[in-house]
């Protein structure tokens, strides 16, 4: 037991020393990926410190039967890889609504919570752009939407 406790106090210490590229005070941008039909994402991002940063997300959907929408707010932490590629982690959650009107009379509309994680990686250019690919799987609480969704998208940010 000491040693796992001394492994896990060096593993911790190892994270916290690692020395991480300086992010982005504020980035901007698109989100672009599907899970239950939400692929469009509005994205803003706030740096914290040196590592971490706030993530918020306004998602929308629209279709023939179905509209919705989904805001999702994450922190996150930031190592660098080498040179502009950072990857990071995260965890959050948010909450969403959707209505889906079919011809056969099957008509519903759910109003949900989720929690999520997020992790990925991100290219930081010489000029303000950032890219990034990320996975983010999210455990959703409604009375329609009561699953686990997988999210990859691919970022796309103006820094500032």
């Amino acid at each position: 037991m000491k040693k796992l406790f001394l492994l896990g106090l060096f593993t911790i210490g190892f994270i916290g020393a690692s020395s991480a590229q300086e992010i982005a005070d504020n980035a901007i941008g698109l989100r672009l990926g599907d899970s239950d039909g939400f692929g469009t994402e509005i994205s803003y991002q706030r740096a914290l410190g040196g590592n971490n940063r706030l993530e918020a997300d306004l998602g929308w959907r629209s279709g023939n039967n179905y509209d919705g929408f989904k805001l999702a707010g994450l922190y996150q932490w930031v190592w660098n890889l080498d040179g502009g590629f950072n990857w990071y982690a995260g965890a959050g959650g948010g909450l969403g609504s959707y209505s889906y009107d079919n011809n056969n009379g099957d008509d519903y509309d759910d109003t949900f919570v989720f929690v999520a994680g997020d992790v990925g990686l991100e290219y930081s250019f010489d000029f303000p752009l950032l890219l990034s690919l990320d996975f983010r799987p999210e455990l959703g609480f409604g009375d329609y939407n009561d699953d686990l969704d997988f999210d990859i998208a691919l970022g796309i940010r103006y820094q500032f």
